[in-house]
């Protein structure tokens, strides 16, 4: 069963929490995109603090909120953890 488990890496079914560039950062929900495998819909807390769910371009370094707004992902950026650390699992 456990097996199972580990076959789907771009379903988190509990927070995975990193400390990074001095924070705390937990992916509280992550959806990788069936069409976009490059993709994720992300809920993360950083330090405490949750924020809303945004779209994580990893091809484009990019992340795109709730509000369309298109973001370039900065260094040190949360959301390269998100990139890292589900690299490959496409």
């Amino acid at each position: 069963m456990s097996c199972f488990l580990f076959s789907l890496p771009a379903t988190a079914s509990m927070p995975i929490c990193r400390n990074y560039n001095n924070h705390q950062i937990c992916i509280l929900s992550i959806k990788r995109s069936a069409k976009n495998y490059w993709e994720y819909r992300v809920a993360l807390r950083v330090d405490g603090i949750t924020r809303p769910i945004e779209v994580y371009n990893c091809r484009n370094r990019t992340k795109i909120q709730n509000d369309g707004t298109i973001l370039p992902l900065k260094p040190q950026s949360p959301g390269l953890i998100v990139c890292s650390f589900f690299r490959n699992s496409g």
